[in-house]
Formats: structure tokens, sequence, C-alpha cells
């Protein structure tokens, strides 16, 4: 391995005591930040709320570097914060949030050489003909380096960041902590539950054995669906820290805006066809819908599935509650529908109670989408806004706040970025007809 100086990379802070020192700095610059522009607006006779002081863009961009300096599940929550609010958040911040979903920061070689003694062993280099050092993919948890073994197999190589895994459930603790601090949560609401299930969700993906005994097993899944590719495992080189595949070659999914509306259409289809098989037929489902987790190969037109670490297994009862709200949004009754969700548990009695207005509008706002006739265009974002103005409307009132179940929340973040990547893809889909292929799959 040869190094490249250290000034390119930056340094992941792995010991406990050094990951406090950070979240301590960052505290003290958002509440700064936010005294600062209160005063400014005070000045002004302006009589701004603290959930205003704390979504500023100075703010946006301190939390996001400092995340993204931290990597592990600090980074991770951001991540899931940034793409799961979706349209909800102001463009600005959405838009400075998304920096989470790019590349990190890369460790020193140093530091990467450090781990991988640890992993393999002081001749670790011996097992390979190459070792690319310059990793060519950076994310929250770890890096991706390509290297080629002495038969001539191409392979990737994830490593992890030192202390990550250690570090998760003070991680978590630290990003609970920043939003107490802002007061944008009402007390009335109880996150240790959700907390104790990110930690659980975190500790997880951060088992590389695991994701690779996941990696394994879509593989097997999806062989002979021509439409997927899922790497081989190469289980001599994995460990809990280090996880190792075949390399695929492929593009940016994003790329795929590049090709015939035709093509973007029938690669979405097949992303929302995968979506439900795991829903209704694999119970288990891959739940992060980052868009670096799948790539696209332009000459054979099939898709790339990376990244199992955020796979869970699908209770029964929730994929039967999904069908239930399913056949009653293609029922076109409302009541059904709203029926529906609340016994689900995605919305609660006090909502319905005090919004049941503005709850039935936004059902009927995704109805007649759906009643559209001819495809379904992602594409068009026109009825977003009613969405939100009315969401942000119930929203105000923290008394209809509510945390659905928690399994609830990992497939609804799969779907969600899901349809978010059909958006950005401008996709037109049948989709009224792939999810009743799956209901009568299920039946």
């Amino acid at each position: 391995m040869t190094d490249k100086g250290d000034d390119d990379f930056r340094a992941v802070p792995s010991g406990r005591a050094a990951r406090l020192g950070q979240f301590g700095g960052l505290a003290a610059g958002v509440v700064g930040n936010m005294i600062g522009e209160g005063a400014k607006r005070f000045a002004r006779g302006e009589r701004p709320k603290a959930r205003d002081l704390l979504l500023t863009p100075g703010n946006a961009k301190r939390v996001a570097d400092r995340l993204s300096h931290l990597r592990g599940a600090a980074m991770k929550m951001g991540q899931m914060i940034s793409m799961d609010a979706g349209d909800i958040l102001p463009a600005e911040l959405s838009a400075i949030l998304a920096r989470l979903r790019e590349q990190a920061t890369r460790m020193p070689p140093t530091q990467l050489n450090e781990v991988l003694k640890r992993e393999w062993g002081e001749n670790w280099r011996r097992r390979f003909k190459r070792f690319e050092p310059t990793p060519v993919a950076a994310a929250s948890i770890g890096q991706v380096h390509r290297a080629e073994m002495p038969d001539g197999r191409k392979i990737a190589v994830k490593v992890q960041y030192p202390g990550v895994a250690g570090s998760i459930d003070s991680d978590v603790d630290n990003v609970a902590g920043l939003l107490k601090l802002s007061g944008a949560l009402p007390k009335s609401i109880d996150l240790a539950p959700l907390l104790a299930e990110a930690k659980i969700q975190l500790q997880q993906e951060a088992d590389y054995v695991r994701e690779g005994a996941h990696l394994a097993a879509y593989k097997e899944r999806l062989a002979g669906d021509e439409r997927y590719i899922v790497p081989g495992l190469v289980e001599e080189l994995t460990t809990p820290q280090v996880l190792a595949m075949d390399w695929i070659d492929g593009v940016p999914v994003e790329k795929l805006m590049d090709e015939p509306q035709e093509q973007r259409d029938r690669v979405t289809s097949e992303l929302i066809e995968l979506v439900l098989r795991e829903l209704f037929e694999f119970g288990v489902m891959q739940t992060d819908p980052n868009f670096a987790n799948y790539r696209y190969q332009p000459d054979t037109g099939r898709l790339v599935l990376l990244d199992f670490g955020a796979t869970r297994d699908i209770p029964p009862a929730i994929a039967d509650d999904y069908a239930i709200i399913l056949r009653a949004l293609w029922s076109g009754n409302v009541d059904e529908v709203r029926d529906a969700a609340l016994a689900a548990g995605y919305i609660n009695v006090a909502a319905v109670e005090r919004h049941r207005e503005r709850i039935d509008r936004m059902i009927c706002v995704i109805l007649g989408q759906l009643a559209s006739p001819g495809d379904f265009d992602f594409g068009d974002r026109a009825f977003v806004g009613e969405l939100r103005a009315q969401g942000m409307a119930i929203a105000e009132d923290r008394e209809a706040w509510h945390i659905p179940p928690v399994d609830t929340i990992f497939i609804q973040r799969k779907i969600s970025g899901t349809a978010l990547l059909a958006a950005n893809l401008k996709a037109r889909v049948a989709i009224g007809d792939i999810v009743q292929t799956a209901l009568t799959r299920r039946d």
C-alpha cells in the first residue's frame, strides 16, 4: 500500500471522549447561532420560535459538517433525517443536509493500515495481487476499496471506521440530546423506544459478518432473475469490521437520467416490485434507501444491489397492515384509508379527533393522484405542496404528534426513499398494476 499525505484525509475520532468533545463543541455552536439569530430577529420586532432559530442554514451547515467528520452512527442519523424528511424540510435546509448523503471524508492511510492489520494480520498485503489504498467510496460507517486477488478475482472491500461500533450508543444519545436541546420535540413524545431500536439497528449494520450473510441470502433469493445483480460474498476475507464481495461494474443509479424515458420507467418499476416482494414475499427488507446502495449497468440494463447492513425481518402482522392500507387506497374510500392507517398506528386517535378534516384532505389528494388516468408520474410534484401544507399544519399541534411502530418506520423509510428516487428519475409507472399483482400473489 502506498500512502498519500494525511492532509488529504480526516481521521475518524474513535475514542468516546474525543467524540463527546465533538458533540459538545457542536452543541455550543448551535446554541450560539440560535442566540445570535434570535437577537437579530428580536431587534427587527419579530418573535421567532425556537424551531425557526434551530433550522437555519448556518446551523444546518454546522451540523452537517460535524456529523460528516464523526461518521458512524452520528452521520447515519443525520442521513436518515435528511432523506426521511423529504419534502417537509425547507429547500435550503434539505440542500445542506443532503451533503450527508454524499461521500464522507476518508480516513488517513495510516489509520486504514492499522484497521487492516488488526483484522487480517501484519502481512495482510500478501493476500492480494493489488489493493488500491484510495477508497472508491466513503460513507457513514465505512469506506470501500477496490482489490484484486492472486487468482485475478476483482473484489470490493468495505472497511469500517475505527471506533464506530463502540460509539453507537453514545452517538445516538448525543444526537438525541441535540434534538432535546433544540426544543423542537414536545415533552409528551417518548423517544426512548425509538432510540433503543435505532441503537440495535445500527449495531447490526456495524456487524459485517451479519451483513455478509444477508448479502448471500439476497443473492440466493434473486438467483435467476436477470433484472438484478447481487455481488458474491468473499467469506474468507470477511470479519466483523471488513466485508469483502465481488466487484460489480456499474454507474450511480442517478445516471439513469441520461437514459430514455422507457428505460427509467422500467428500472423504477423493478425497484418498486422488489420493495413489494421484500414486504410480502421475502418477509425481510433492506431498509436503507440511500441512492448509493444501487448501481446501474447501461450496457445490460440491470440493477446492482449493494449494502445489506440495514436488512431486517418484517413481522407478518406489519405486512398484513400494509396489505390492508394498499387495498384501501385502491378502493378509493377515504374512511377505509383513514381507519386502516389508524389501526396500523401510522396516525393516532388524537390526530384524527383534532385534525380529521386535514387528514381526509391529504388522503383525498393521494387518492386523486392514484385515480388519474395513465401511469403514475413521479416527476409531477404539483400535489406535494398541498400535502406539505396540511402536514405542517397538523405538526404545529404537538398534542397530535405520534411515533408509529418502529418496524413501520423502517419500512416507510424504504418506501419513501424509493419514491424519492423515482421522483428524481421522473419515472412514469403503472403503480396500480404493480401493487395489484403483488397483492394477488400474496393471496
